[in-house]
């Protein structure tokens, strides 16, 4: 596996799909599981969906981030850096800003409403929520009042990211290609990211807990940028790549025991203490932990992908692919998705089906809802535009449009 200019890794698109489908599931188990707070809840939620939804809830996020960085990085190879620049930039900002002033305001107000914090009325709603200046629901305003990114956080996040390593592209490309570097065995990087983000939680985590609100969270960028940092070069690292792929299964091996041990901590196995008797060596001990099981599981899943998924399959039609269309399809999914999610469980609740039809009618309702949407939105040059999609339409099909996030 090399990283020539004119190579295509089939992998990392299917990796990020297969992230994005994720965090659709993922985003339904958060209606139903117990003591997390989100937008709305079921009458009906479980604690023992915490403990499969702390499998991916240490990574998902970063293995995204990962992705994003080894494909600027691979992008590199065939565009300039202010094309790159000018292309995140329009497929990044322009549908934050649709997506915060049109697609999460059902969230906001579907919340407040369950909440009793507000009368019903959407409209009369949508135009206090745009007014910066407004009043109401004082104290749930940001700096700029009721807007919000929500669930988007990822795009001003990846944004930021990109344009750092861009600025400083010239730097981080010569240590990617710096001999001493190009020689480092696999073992020793891999050492060297588990490290590092061992160190990032030791110092940050407990100073600023998650906030996504950009400025102020600071354990989050310490965590995020690092891995992205660790995609840019890796994805430079033809040998590191291959280690990755070669030793895959040992991966996903320490991956599966770092998360039963933070299972079995969860659930009391070995014992409890009190915050102020948690030793510094408890605390390294836990962080290593950690670290590795955020990394292992990184890596194992863009091992596997390589070894498996680095090839165009699963042929649709004679016109496009699977992987053409989740290319094209994986941004407006991912911007409406929850949305549609607190929409249709805020419709199915009245209804008190038994929890196991409610949840695969919500899985049902939520996908049929985005590959309506996106069906929709591909049509008009405008809603292309305020969705992240190309324009320009190709003569051949408009399913060949760039990948959203290249």
């Amino acid at each position: 596996m090399t990283t020539t200019p004119y190579q295509r890794h089939y992998d990392l698109d299917w990796l990020r799909t297969l992230a994005f489908g994720l965090l659709i599931l993922y985003h339904i188990g958060m209606y139903y599981v117990a003591d997390w707070g989100w937008h709305i809840k079921s009458d009906v939620t479980s604690e023992a969906l915490q403990n499969l939804m702390i499998l991916t809830n240490q990574w998902r996020m970063s293995l995204l981030f990962f992705i994003s960085a080894m494909a600027l990085a691979l992008a590199q190879q065939r565009s300039s850096r202010l094309s790159l620049f000018r292309l995140r930039s329009n497929r990044l900002l322009i549908p934050l800003l649709c997506a915060m002033f049109i697609v999460v305001v059902p969230q906001v107000y579907f919340e407040a409403l369950s909440q009793q914090l507000i009368e019903p009325g959407y409209l009369s709603f949508w135009w206090q929520y745009i007014n910066p200046n407004t009043e109401l629901l004082r104290d749930h305003h940001s700096p700029i009042g009721l807007l919000t990114w929500n669930h988007l956080w990822f795009l001003p996040y990846l944004w930021c990211y990109s344009a750092l390593m861009l600025l400083f592209a010239g730097p981080l490309n010569r240590l990617a290609t710096a001999n001493w570097l190009q020689a480092m065995p696999g073992r020793y990087a891999f050492l060297l990211i588990v490290g590092s983000m061992m160190l990032a939680w030791l110092t940050l985590r407990m100073h600023f807990p998650s906030t996504h609100a950009l400025l102020d969270d600071w354990y989050n960028h310490g965590k995020y940028m690092l891995v992205f940092i660790a995609g840019y070069l890796f994805a430079q690292q033809g040998n590191w790549w291959l280690q990755v792929i070669r030793y895959r299964r040992y991966f996903l091996l320490a991956a599966l025991l770092c998360y039963s041990l933070i299972i079995a901590d969860r659930n009391g196995v070995f014992g409890s203490l009190p915050d102020n008797e948690i030793t510094f060596m408890l605390r390294l001990v836990f962080s290593a932990v950690l670290s590795l099981n955020h990394w292992c599981w990184i890596l194992a899943l863009v091992g596997y992908a390589g070894r498996y998924l680095n090839r165009p399959t699963n042929k649709l039609d004679k016109n496009g692919s699977l992987l053409h269309y989740s290319n094209n399809a994986i941004l407006p999914w991912y911007m409406l998705h929850q949305t549609l999610i607190i929409v249709f469980a805020v419709w199915l609740k009245p209804l008190a089906l038994p929890v196991g039809i409610e949840a695969i009618a919500l899985i049902v309702l939520t996908c049929l809802g985005c590959w309506a949407g996106y069906e929709l939105i591909k049509r008009f040059w405008l809603s292309r535009w305020l969705f992240g999609l190309k324009v320009k339409l190709p003569a051949v099909s408009s399913e060949r449009a760039s990948p959203a996030t290249h």
